[in-house]
């Protein structure tokens, strides 16, 4: 007992004479043990963890101007679910790999180039594959209004939807497909025009013509395509963000796995995508939360309208063959509170970008091996699960009622730290497969992606006329 008493006095001593120092550094060193675990981990229930069967929605976006409700598009809160034709994790997986390999191929040439460049919202919902493109928003296009939930993609510029008539095939959705004839506001584009042959660079194929209107054709990782003719419409936000002579593709042969949703919301950085042509009202600025599970909601905002004072801004990186992409310069990665010991050239060899198509983020090997192994060590007191797919670290949580878990953050160019959060660090397949959301990439010179899992509930800023990307806390709060 003597012995007991005496480290407690001493310890409450020495954490005093650190209180009263005027130099703080070495008070890390008397820091008790159980203190430091609970400041480095996530203790969560696991049933904390698992999906939930009842819609529970944010505020978030009813808050703010211009902005629209995201939601999961398989979850409780989704108007598009389809449990039949909900994809397994296993193909959610796999059709993620195929975006990636699809933005890595488009890149590799410009991974020894990259340079870095020193409010309306939208509800979203997390929703289909396309080659992973999974959060969807609800907009308004025509006169009168037809309301049309559209995925929203940070990795592509080209705005679309189905359009009557189908002259090929087109997929089943959810709304009416829209039909440009029964519209006042709807005009084609002349093959002759100067914005017909800037298709090229916000699609990857040179613009066709039928009729003498301008046709455009695009395709997406997974084998997803659009082929229909390019105009003009006038596009509905909300009550007071209206876009007149609008420029999207009226898509009249469309295939592939949108699961509901009528085409895409292109958030690139291309002059065709919607910030470039909404760049007068909301300057090339918007923001996002996604939610932190299918039961809950985010939402997509336009402008400065509800940007958090806590954000934090890095500087955007550009890469040259990837100019539409929004490039990050990640720096270094921390797990449960330990800086891992990674070369600063690991991540600037290929560059990283962030994108709200990729499910799970891609680092390069090495990046990755070191963070895999930092995370089993935090994790050894729990037995592994089975893996799945590109998921190697997997855990049977199924005998256990709450799970510690090590605190992920990443550091980026400018001096920043964003904590993932832990909505973010982990995939649950079941209570017996509770896998970390990290993968690394084949080898170092394949690009990074910072994907979906990791950005949840953070809000994510896109600054355009700043050339900066920001990250704050809470987001969806």
């Amino acid at each position: 007992m003597a012995a007991t008493i005496s480290s407690t006095f001493l310890s409450a001593s020495l954490l005093l004479l650190c209180l009263l120092s005027a130099s703080r550094k070495g008070c890390v060193a008397f820091e008790q043990p159980e203190l430091a675990a609970e400041t480095h981990h996530h203790t969560l229930q696991v049933s904390s963890l698992l999906p939930s069967s009842v819609c529970n929605p944010s505020k978030a976006a009813d808050k703010r101007s211009s902005s629209l409700t995201v939601i999961h598009k398989y979850g409780p809160c989704s108007q598009l679910r389809q449990n039949s034709d909900a994809p397994t994790h296993a193909e959610v997986l796999l059709h993620d790999q195929a975006r990636v390999n699809s933005i890595q191929s488009r890149l590799a040439k410009a991974l020894n180039n990259v340079k870095e460049t020193a409010a309306t919202n939208i509800p979203a919902k997390d929703g289909s594959i396309l080659g992973s493109a999974n959060y969807i928003v609800t907009v308004g296009l025509g006169t009168p209004k037809k309301d049309l939930s559209l995925i929203f993609d940070t990795g592509s510029d080209l705005t679309w939807t189905q359009c009557q008539p189908c002259v090929e095939s087109c997929y089943q959705q959810k709304e009416p497909i829209f039909d440009p004839t029964h519209s006042k506001s709807y005009l084609n584009i002349s093959c002759s025009s100067s914005i017909c042959g800037s298709l090229y660079s916000a699609t990857g194929n040179q613009p066709g013509c039928s009729s003498s209107t301008c046709v455009y054709k695009i395709r997406y990782g997974d084998g997803s395509s659009s082929t229909g003719f390019f105009g003009t419409e006038r596009l509905t936000l909300t009550t007071t963000d209206i876009f007149d002579n609008f420029l999207f593709g009226c898509g009249e042969s469309n295939t592939g796995l949108f699961m509901g949703a009528a085409g895409l919301l292109g958030l690139g950085r291309d002059k065709l995508s919607f910030p470039s042509q909404t760049a007068q009202k909301y300057n090339k600025v918007f923001s996002y939360c996604l939610p932190s599970s299918a039961s809950s909601t985010g939402y997509l905002s336009f402008g400065n309208s509800g940007i958090s004072n806590s954000v934090k801004f890095t500087p955007l990186v550009t890469l040259s063959r990837g100019s539409s992409f929004y490039g990050l310069g990640i720096t270094g990665i921390s797990v449960g509170g330990d800086r891992l010991s990674i070369s600063s050239s690991v991540f600037t060899t290929a560059g990283t970008i962030i994108d709200s198509g990729t499910v799970i983020t891609r680092l390069p090997p090495t990046a990755y091996s070191a963070l895999r192994t930092a995370f089993r060590q935090g994790m050894s007191k729990y037995p592994m699960g089975k893996p799945l797919s590109i998921l190697d670290t997997c855990y049977d949580l199924s005998s256990y009622n709450s799970v510690s878990i090590p605190k992920i953050s990443i550091s980026f160019s400018g001096g920043i730290d964003v904590e993932i959060a832990p909505a973010g660090i982990l995939v649950v397949i079941s209570r017996s497969q509770v896998c970390l959301a990290f993968a690394g990439n084949n080898d170092d010179s394949k690009v990074g992606i910072l994907g979906n899992v990791q950005q949840k509930t953070l809000q994510v800023v896109y600054d355009g006329p700043n050339e900066r990307v920001g990250f704050a806390a809470g987001g969806c709060s």
